[in-house]
């Protein structure tokens, strides 16, 4: 294919719901529903012109790959050229042999026959070239066809993804709480396709558009220059209607994104609450929130499509609207001697057929560039966000970290009220520390500044002395073992799990964390060990196991801190035991953090920290907390039945 090679569809492939009565089209018929408008700009949106220039330094960094693509699409157009020229020339051959008062062809100097060949010698030399020709088109169409699947599929698009995977491996947790996980899995997967298809459905299309009309225009001029401007006189009706279709379906581009983001997000929801939908019969009522979201992105997409739908065939019929000029003032022409059959009418016929479909594809380029452009934005905005938890540039050396630890006057927020606020104290090496507080009170955000997953907007926290801003942050990491109140578990094997940490490891490391974590006696009565594969999630273990798992993923790494979500609140109290036990031995030497609510394990802490409302309200040990009126001493006497009122009151002090 010489003309619009690599024009793809234009609308995105979606899940609508069949014959499903759309929910959101009962008040407004869907056909007529436009688009939400952008009544302003996002101030993150770049300009068309900005996300231009971005996609074509991505093209640069791959330009000889492009370069040969475009050779051979070139090529390619230049044969097809040659070859509607040929048959245009066999065809006046044949007629003038046929009638010798016709007019003869005009063939050019380097190309012109012997005299003595007969017309039959002519005409079968024509073919033969015509044929060659075409063999030649199909094998560089095969080429080039290689070429370009390597360049996009097998560059491009695996090295964009894998800068965003690994951006977002670089990116803080406050990212990750702004962006649903929907929204990222679609950027990583049909937005770098579609970033992808600007080389081949846009920036190649606008070179070949160029050149074929460049060159087909020099051609149907070379032939007779009144007929080509009577036949091209709708083409600038083409470029005006383009840009009018552009700046209108920019912002339903816009809003289908947005729509297809919901959507996965309301089907992975689904799918990963699967058993609270079927444990309070709410199937019906989730299948309409899911059909509501399908329909809504159908509807949009519908608006859009019939847009579309209505601009291609204009398009088409203004470029194809030439061909009737042809017919009449070409065949004018013809009569009258002042243009040749082949040579001139036929040939001027194909050439135009060719320079309309090109004309033509304008319309897929543009509609294609919209939904390129949008989808590069959302590309952008990934590898643009910035990292905004990173190792120094000069990291201070901690040759061996004893786990001493001060935080002092810390708050923090997530951008509205705060969480934190002026945090002040001091934890010796190797001291157990316990939080305590009511819900919403900033244990978890506590323990995750620790780690640095966020930093304090105000305040220090230090190690050993040394600023954690100042570390370098893998080997803080590396130092702190985690617990997380939910536990995560990947799709593979125990073992694998429990070395997360250290891929390294040995059996026999892995086998003493478990029973340090009182998960080797279940582990190894498993019909695989520790071999066994898990489910997504950890599927088909209790949540008890599942903790367990975590410890001892914990304590593989023999870190000199660790930090311990509520680690029992999943287990029953004869596992409650052991795993209080084994952290009791895994604590010994180790700077611990402890959110915890359960007595037996809030006495085994060294200092207790009481918070409320992202405040220290009472601190001390648990002996000393007893003899203190307020939130710990209440808190405790409801644990274990001591207290008559049923619920402790956060705010006494």
């Amino acid at each position: 294919m010489v003309s619009g090679a690599f024009v793809f569809s234009t609308l995105p492939t979606t899940c609508v719901s069949g014959n499903s009565t759309p929910l959101s089209a009962k008040t407004i018929p869907a056909a007529d529903r436009p688009p939400l408008k952008d009544t302003a700009p996002e101030a993150s949106d770049p300009s068309h012109f900005k996300l231009i220039l971005r996609l074509l330094a991505l093209t640069w960094r791959y330009r000889w790959g492009c370069l040969q693509t475009l050779a051979s699409q070139l090529l390619l157009l230049a044969l097809g050229m040659v070859g509607i020229a040929l048959a245009g020339l066999g065809i006046d051959t044949l007629r003038h042999s046929v009638d010798p008062q016709a007019r003869p062809p005009q063939w050019p100097s380097f190309l012109r026959p012997p005299d003595h060949w007969p017309p039959l010698s002519i005409i079968s030399a024509v073919a033969a070239a015509i044929l060659l020709i075409a063999l030649l088109r199909l094998g560089l169409g095969y080429l080039n066809g290689v070429w370009f699947g390597n360049l996009l599929q097998g560059r491009l698009v695996v090295d964009l993804r894998a800068q965003c995977y690994d951006k977002l491996q670089r990116l803080s947790f406050g990212f990750f709480n702004s962006n649903n996980s929907s929204s990222l899995i679609n950027r990583i997967g049909g937005d770098i396709q579609w970033t992808r298809l600007f080389v081949d459905g846009v920036l190649f299309q606008i070179i070949l558009l160029l050149v074929s009309v460049t060159a087909s225009l020099g051609y149907m001029l070379s032939i007779h220059v009144k007929l080509t401007i009577a036949c091209l006189a709708t083409t600038p009706l083409v470029w005006i209607a383009s840009a009018v279709f552009s700046k209108t379906v920019k912002p339903a581009y816009k809003e289908s994104s947005d729509l297809n983001d919901k959507l996965v997000h309301r089907l992975t929801e689904t799918i990963r609450g699967m058993r609270v939908i079927k444990a309070f019969s709410r199937e019906i009522a989730e299948l309409a929130r899911f059909e509501k979201a399908n329909d809504s992105l159908r509807i949009q997409q519908r608006w859009i499509f019939k847009r579309v739908s209505i601009f291609v065939p204009c398009i088409l019929f203004l470029s194809q609207a030439n061909i009737l000029v042809l017919l009449a003032y070409g065949g004018l022409l013809a009569v009258r001697g002042e243009i040749g059959i082949g040579t001139g009418l036929v040939a001027f016929a194909a050439i135009l057929q060719q320079f309309s479909g090109q004309v033509a594809g304008i319309g897929n380029i543009a509609n294609t560039a919209q939904q390129c452009l949008r989808a590069a934005a959302r590309v952008f905005e990934v590898l643009d966000a910035p990292v905004t938890i990173a190792s120094p540039s000069a990291p201070i050396p901690l040759p061996s970290i004893k786990g001493a630890l001060r935080f002092e006057n810390v708050s923090f927020d997530y951008g509205k009220d705060p969480i934190l606020k002026d945090l002040s104290f001091d934890v010796l090496p190797g001291q157990c520390v316990a939080i305590v507080g009511p819900v919403g009170s900033g244990k978890s955000t506590l323990l995750s500044l620790i780690p640095r997953f966020y930093d304090p907007a105000t305040g220090s926290i230090t190690l050993d002395g040394v600023s954690l801003r100042e570390l370098d942050l893998a080997t803080l990491r590396r130092s702190v073992g985690i617990v997380f109140q939910d536990s995560f578990l990947f799709s593979t094997t125990i073992a694998a799990n429990i070395a997360f940490g250290n891929p390294e490891a040995t059996p026999e490391q892995i086998e003493k964390a478990a029973r340090i974590a009182a998960a080797h006696d279940f582990i190894a009565a498993l019909p695989d060990g520790y071999q066994t594969i898990l489910g997504e999630a950890g599927v088909g273990l209790s949540g008890g196991q599942k903790q367990r798992i975590a410890i001892a993923r914990a304590i593989l790494l023999e870190p000199a801190l660790l930090l311990l979500d509520d680690p029992t609140a999943a287990v029953d109290p004869e596992t409650e035991h052991e795993i209080s036990e084994a952290m009791e031995a895994a604590m010994q030497g180790r700077t611990t953090f402890l959110v915890a609510h359960r007595p037996s394990m809030l006495r085994r802490a060294s200092l207790i920290l009481v918070l409320n409302h992202g405040r220290i309200i009472q601190s001390g040990t648990h002996e000393f907390l007893m003899q203190q009126p307020g939130y710990y001493q209440d808190a405790v006497r409801m644990q274990i039945g001591e207290a008559a009122d049923p619920a402790p009151n956060p705010s006494a002090a």
